[in-house]
């Protein structure tokens, strides 16, 4: 079994946990972001049950999976910032759709540690309902952090129901204002994210095209994914790359 040089770091009890991951790059994966992140064997627990590699890879071709397990995941551009989906399941809810964007806000700050580590490395918690004026008008964005590693702020809208157009459209508004008003000359561009509980891509793609700010749509759930569908996705996601080689060989 390799662990890709990460066993130096980890402890028995990482590598005891780690032995019951029987995905081979699932398992490298864990072993290598362990090492880069210094996850406590709890902390292990929770991302392997949450099963943060399958959602991880979702989000990438093959040669981006065979790099998850080589190299763990450190995001190098803002789009590796999403997983499908995010999950809250710290939270301890069970429905969806009793809950107000405003009662998930509350929650997820109430729970600020678990909420950092599900959104993944590099992310830091600038402010709740940041007021942005124009003109006479006030607004507020849900929730501000800014991305150690990207060096840019990374906006985030909760949306407790489906992604809509204007959805995107409300975003683009706030990066302007946060590049404008609030970035450094040695900041990158901010970043959007909209937090839906589904999205449609094409909405999302034309809403977004063209558009000189990035937003991005991201699904969250608020609870434990299928394992079952999502290894079953991630296999096909690695098939499907093996036949094109093939058939282009």
């Amino acid at each position: 079994m390799d662990f890709a040089g990460a066993p130096a770091k980890l402890t028995w009890t990482h590598l005891v946990r780690l032995l019951r991951v029987e995905n081979d790059l699932a398992r490298q994966f864990y072993a290598r972001q362990c090492a880069l992140e210094g996850w406590s064997t709890r902390e292990l627990d929770r991302q392997v049950s949450s099963m943060l590699f399958e959602r991880l890879a979702l989000s990438t071709d093959k040669d981006g999976v065979l790099a998850l397990a080589r190299r763990g995941h450190t995001p190098m551009r803002p789009e590796d910032l999403l997983k499908d989906p995010f999950v809250f399941e710290f939270l301890g809810l069970k429905t969806e759709h009793a809950l107000s964007e405003s009662e998930l806000e509350t929650r997820l700050i109430d729970h600020l540690q678990e909420f950092l580590m599900e959104l993944g490395r590099g992310f830091c918690f600038v402010a709740r309902q940041k007021r942005i004026t124009v003109g006479a008008d006030h607004f507020y964005i849900d929730l501000v952090f800014y991305h150690r590693i990207l060096k840019c702020f990374v906006l985030i809208d909760l949306k407790m129901e489906p992604f809509k157009l204007a959805d995107a459209g409300q975003m683009n508004f706030y990066l302007n204002w946060m590049k404008e008003q609030e970035g450094s000359p040695d900041d990158n561009p901010p970043v959007g994210i909209l937090l839906c509980m589904d999205r449609n891509e094409l909405y999302v793609k034309y809403a977004t095209m063209g558009m000189e700010n990035l937003v991005l749509a991201g699904r969250f759930a608020l609870q434990l994914p299928n394992p079952e569908q999502l290894s079953a996705a991630v296999a096909e996601v690695l098939r499907e790359a093996d036949q094109g080689a093939a058939g282009g060989a």
